[in-house]
């Protein structure tokens, strides 16, 4: 019988510290979800980073074009340079995505 007892007090004493933890946790993700509502999570950031290389890359996609069309309103000087800033943008782009790759696969290659 007082074994009995004892596994239902070690049965409530864990589910106890279930609900501290999940309590924690729960206390610990209501910030994010508030920044990301109000829009400044890291989806967010990383979204408007996102568009901001997309439009920098189509920026100059029409100016060669307009280069190409030989539009004097265009000059060689500013489509070099929007290149090369559409360039430096993805380079970076493409650098964090391998970093966010890199650390899914150390946290999924972590033992538990």
């Amino acid at each position: 019988m007082d074994t009995r007892i004892q596994n239902i007090q070690n049965i409530q004493s864990a589910l106890s510290a279930l609900r501290t933890a999940n309590d924690a946790a729960a206390r610990l993700t209501k910030p994010i979800q508030a920044a990301e509502a109000e829009g400044h999570g890291f989806g967010v950031a990383l979204e408007s980073a996102l568009r901001s290389v997309s439009a920098a890359q189509n920026n100059s996609s029409h100016l060669q074009r307009q280069v190409q069309m030989e539009n004097p309103a265009v000059s060689l000087e500013e489509t070099m340079v929007a290149m090369q800033k559409a360039q430096i943008g993805f380079q970076a782009t493409l650098q964090v995505r391998n970093r966010l790759v890199q650390a899914y696969t150390d946290v999924m290659n972590m033992q538990v």
